[in-house]
């Protein structure tokens, strides 16, 4: 596991795009546009597969799979270091909030939506 953090993967980000003047072009905006995209080319290498097959995806399709799991990556951290999000506070928060709408006794083994419940 590397030792490169997601505030140095930040900072290094940030240079990389000041180094050739594309802060500009960084808007939350453009930032989540492209960050979209990057989550459909990684959904392409899925499209076809059943949900077992997705488990265990060819070694030439797993190194597609991780380049466009970067890009999803890099452009996320982007956008939190424009909006000046802490991504692992967020996260927390969110897994909180979850586990508050799902609580494991009543959805165990199921998909629904937390909507889909009576309360």
């Amino acid at each position: 596991m590397s030792s490169t953090s997601r505030i140095d993967l930040a900072k290094r980000l940030r240079t990389f795009a000041e180094e050739r003047d594309w802060q500009q072009f960084h808007s939350p905006k453009n930032l989540t546009m492209a960050l979209s995209v990057e989550v459909a080319e990684l959904m392409e290498h899925f499209q076809w597969m059943d949900g077992e097959a997705s488990r265990e995806p060819s070694e030439q399709t797993m190194e597609k799979i991780r380049e466009e799991v970067a890009d999803v990556y890099i452009y996320l951290i982007r956008l939190a270091d424009e909006l000046n999000i802490g991504l692992e506070e967020a996260a927390l928060k969110k897994i909180d909030q979850n586990a508050k709408k799902y609580p494991a006794d009543m959805v165990r083994g199921s998909s629904k939506k937390y909507t889909e419940y009576e309360s």
